[in-house]
């Protein structure tokens, strides 16, 4: 008897060349981006390139949804090597009988490490001290020469308190004296809020007493503009906005207006609304420190996010249990037909 076919995969993303060579163990495999060449996936470039393939391995682009999903009924995989995956509709998914796994853990102390700096870096203008060094425009000092806000010391809020939030508040908290205040959906358990010195309070409340609000909340329709101009109207003219989330979780417009008429003293934004695109009112402001959606940018864990995508993705189509399956009730999954 002949072989039986081995499972082709699309590869969406640049991807390490080890992790490709032992995904080509087990696969035919489609890695267009194999090197830092880019495509454009649009919706029918994804169609068409996603025919045959059984599993794709994906980042937080391009979408997957139902629409993908009719066009393509031979898949059974989709992994993807980030954290959130607001970028596949997982109740398409599971209906069709898709397992979808995303690449929690293994990302959490980098990513807060980032946010950590990133708040530090507004509060102190150091994006913007930067740049007028860089212009040549330092000729004198005096004594309000960029002067920010301190971080020690000062009241730490966090919107959103899972894993990533609650390092944050680690770091805050043990490394710089701040008293944490949380707003989550759930409160922590008495023992980690007293060892985080943090304490839940409602989310009107959190943004009245941040000086440095950092946000960590998952995004989901129900999170959509959760930070709006209501909001940012309560946070005090000196605080700073650190958005290390997703975009859309705050209103992209209503911070920029709020940062020109300096309501709020600083933002520091990883993640955009309609990202890679920037609302053009932020790239104009000097108060507000913008990175390209890179908080968990440390080689290790892109390494260790990208090994836990494509160990997902052996399991998943060699019948086996992926480690984060988000919707394993699929399984097993049907053969191919």
């Amino acid at each position: 008897m002949p072989d039986s076919p081995r499972p082709r995969i699309l590869v969406t993303i640049p991807m390490f060349a080890e992790v490709l060579a032992g995904l080509a163990l087990h696969f035919d495999m489609d890695a267009p981006c194999g090197t830092a060449d880019h495509i454009d996936w649009t919706p029918d470039t994804l169609v068409a390139r996603a025919q045959g393939a059984a599993g794709l391995l994906v980042a937080g682009a391009p979408h997957i949804d139902a629409a993908l999903l009719s066009a393509c009924p031979q898949l059974r995989a989709v992994c993807s090597m980030a954290v959130g995956y607001n970028n596949i509709d997982l109740p398409a998914c599971t209906a069709a009988g898709v397992l979808v796994s995303n690449a929690p853990d293994v990302l959490t102390e980098t990513t807060a490490d980032f946010g950590f700096a990133l708040m530090m870096a507004t509060a102190r203008r150091i994006a913007e001290s930067g740049h007028y060094l860089r212009a040549g425009r330092w000729t004198h000092w005096s004594y309000d020469m960029f002067a920010g806000a301190d971080v020690h010391g000062a009241t730490l809020g966090v919107l959103g308190m899972g894993r990533i939030g609650q390092a944050i508040a680690r770091r805050g908290a043990l490394g710089f004296g701040m008293p944490v205040r949380y707003h989550n959906r759930s409160r922590l358990d008495a023992s980690i809020e007293q060892q985080l010195d943090a304490r839940w309070v409602d989310k009107a409340t959190l943004l009245r007493e941040a000086d440095h609000l950092v946000i960590v909340v998952p995004y989901s329709p129900a999170s959509h503009h959760l930070v709006a101009a209501a909001d940012l109207a309560l946070m005090k003219p000196t605080a700073t906005l650190t958005n290390i989330a997703r975009g859309g979780v705050v209103d992209d417009a209503a911070l920029a207006r709020a940062l020109r008429e300096r309501r709020i003293a600083a933002a520091g934004l990883d993640v955009f609304e309609g990202e890679p695109t920037v609302h053009p009112d932020l790239l104009a402001l000097p108060n507000v420190v913008l990175t390209p959606h890179i908080a968990s940018a440390s080689l290790r864990t892109r390494r260790a996010m990208a090994d836990l995508a494509a160990a997902n993705l052996v399991a998943a189509l060699g019948g086996g249990l992926p480690p984060t399956a988000l919707n394993p009730q699929v399984l097993p999954l049907r053969p191919m037909g």
